[in-house]
């Protein structure tokens, strides 16, 4: 009686092969996020499926679903999946990843595919915000974080919108029709709540305190942004890149127009991972259940 094992690593073989021929291989990149969780998959490093879904207590759960709702989205097989990279803080919180990659090196990946000419790039997140400076090869020169306080941040802007009783989309848009900007002189969220209750029972509107507390990020993290030495061709990417207000106001504090990235800029993370899972003599940190 033959042994069944040979037969078996025959049959892989036989189906990598034919899935070689056929052009099949797909590798994903999951970013999970404090607040969201975004998967993209890649075939022939052409982006075939994206999705963003929110976090959760659960960030483990949140990436596979992030992963299986892409699939879905491309209606794409589990098993043509060749290689899945894994970013975000919540990377550690799963064993699906074949390797994990910090936040730094997918953004810098990620915006650099989407628009070559990047020298620099900042990214408000829901949890941290960071202002990351290029080489010319597109490999990090230095970068700076703001990871251990919630001001210059989405959760910032989130908790300040709940203070309000405005809709977290419409922030920015809101801010954009300010007659007089308030001043927002608190950066500590609890300190900010009070002072946003005490604007609002003072008779400010409310386009007036969002605009000022827009502003008040815009400071904070374009003040990250010069201090690491990004001067010009800088991206805007992660969630907070959506906030048009926000925008514009980091805009006019850094004095430039920001370059443009083609897609939503959320998933710019989760699109440095799967790139970073195409390449595969590319040297990454291995998952320990590899």
């Amino acid at each position: 009686m033959d042994a069944p094992f040979p037969v078996l690593q025959n049959d892989v073989r036989k189906m990598k092969m034919e899935q070689s021929k056929m052009g099949s291989e797909v590798v994903a990149g999951v970013d999970v996020g404090s607040v969201s969780s975004k998967c993209v998959l890649m075939k022939n490093r052409e982006m075939v499926a994206s999705i963003v879904i929110p976090t959760d207590a659960d960030p483990g759960r949140a990436g596979k679903l992030a992963l299986e709702k892409a699939l879905d989205t491309a209606s794409i097989d589990t098993s043509r999946i060749s290689r899945i990279v894994g970013t975000g803080y919540g990377r550690v919180s799963s064993e699906m990843f074949d390797a994990t990659v910090t936040e730094l090196s997918c953004h810098a990946r990620g915006a650099c595919w989407l628009n070559p000419e990047t020298e620099g790039l900042i990214d408000i997140g829901g949890q941290d915000s960071k202002a990351i400076r290029l080489n010319p090869d597109g490999t990090i020169l230095d970068f700076v974080m703001n990871d251990r306080c919630a001001a210059g941040t989405g959760r910032f802007l989130e908790n300040m919108a709940k203070v309000l009783k405005i809709d977290m989309d419409t922030v920015g848009e809101i801010g954009c029709h300010a007659a007089a900007p308030c001043i927002i002189n608190s950066t500590c969220v609890v300190f900010a709540e009070s002072e946003v209750i005490s604007l609002l029972a003072a008779g400010e509107t409310k386009a007036d305190i969002t605009a000022g507390l827009i502003d008040s990020i815009a400071k904070r993290v374009g003040t990250m942004a010069k201090r690491v030495g990004l001067s010009r061709n800088i991206a805007f990417v992660g969630g907070g890149a959506k906030n048009i207000g926000l925008r514009r106001a980091l805009e006019k504090f850094m004095g430039q127009t920001f370059i443009p990235i083609s897609g939503d800029p959320q998933i710019n993370g989760a699109l440095g991972a799967a790139l970073i899972a195409s390449e595969k003599h590319n040297p990454l940190q291995r998952n320990l259940k590899n």
